[in-house]
């Protein structure tokens, strides 16, 4: 019988999948539509229509396979779903990362001032390299999922064959994969990024932060809202790079650990996709465009409501 605690962890879970789900996918469709209309995106638009497409699938795939692992274990342990669930899940992580790091480095080097010849160069460029960005993350994440496909069907033909020496059981040879193949082959993969990543919003806060210091001592009421846009800033990027570190030590641990009970099971899965649920909204509610719609949207109950009390007979 499942515990309570268990019970209230998974219900949980699947609420911050929820509006993870949907604030992705609200940032696709309304993105979507703009690239219908328009027939073009800014390199911005295009970064976070990937990234929020990536999520949106990441977490429906990531929701089945949670399930389908702590209710099916032994099924999942010895069957092929393993390498079906993380061809999948393995792609959309990696692409996931890649695109949040590509987002970052995009608003260092359209924020920050700096006069590096570098810097500068990449400042007129951005534009032009964004597509070949998006298509590098793709590859990489491709290759990737292929890396830990094989993994996993070394795994699943080792145990198919039983090819274990001596006192060795399936679960021995799952952590020694795991400790030796799984964890360096993460280690690497993610850290890639997560390097990239911290380095362009560690620059940009440097940059944002030194800015603000120089207006607050010439402060006077013409530059009030210049400080208080910039003070949202840095809190926005200070969010970001927690949600984005707290997500890359979860799966790191998650890799380096042999398993989680499963009492522990649910809130685990809560800290490892709370960056790809709560993210969302940051990002919606800092940008004008997304941020305007979103009201709107939130607004048409409120219309729909009125316009019924309008039209009713007196």
């Amino acid at each position: 019988m499942v515990e309570p605690f268990t019970v209230f962890t998974m219900v949980l879970f699947v609420l911050l999948c929820f509006l993870g789900i949907m604030a992705n996918g609200f940032i696709v469709v309304v993105l979507g539509r703009e690239w219908v209309r328009c027939h073009q995106l800014s390199p911005c638009d295009m970064i976070l229509i990937s990234l929020g497409a990536s999520r949106f699938f990441l977490q429906w795939v990531g929701m089945i396979h949670n399930f389908f692992y702590f209710f099916h274990y032994l099924q999942y342990s010895k069957e092929p779903i393993r390498q079906y669930f993380g061809i999948y899940w393995d792609f959309l992580n990696t692409a996931t990362f890649w695109f949040a790091t590509w987002l970052s480095v995009l608003f260092c080097v359209k924020i920050a001032n700096f006069t590096h010849p570098i810097f500068l160069w990449l400042k007129w460029r951005v534009k032009g390299l964004v597509p070949w960005f998006l298509l590098f993350s793709l590859l990489i994440s491709f290759i990737v999922s292929m890396l830990f496909f094989a993994g996993n069907n070394v795994l699943y033909q080792a145990f198919l064959q039983e090819t274990f020496s001596g006192n060795g059981t399936l679960y021995d040879f799952n952590r020694k994969l795991k400790i030796n193949y799984f964890f360096p082959l993460k280690l690497i993969t993610l850290c890639i990024p997560s390097s990239f990543f911290v380095v362009s919003i560690v620059l940009l806060i440097t940059s944002l932060q030194r800015h603000f210091w120089k207006m607050k001592r010439s402060a006077n009421s013409a530059q009030d809202l210049s400080i208080q846009a910039h003070m949202r800033a840095l809190k926005l990027l200070a969010s970001f790079l927690v949600l984005y570190v707290l997500s890359f030590m979860s799966l790191i641990t998650d890799a380096a650990i042999s398993g989680i009970g499963s009492t522990w099971y649910w809130p685990w899965q809560i800290v490892i996709y709370l960056c790809t649920s709560v993210h969302p909204f940051i990002l919606i509610f800092g940008n004008s465009n997304l941020g305007g719609a979103f009201m709107k949207l939130l607004l048409l109950p409120k219309a729909f409501w009125n316009d019924k009390g309008t039209s009713s007979p007196t």
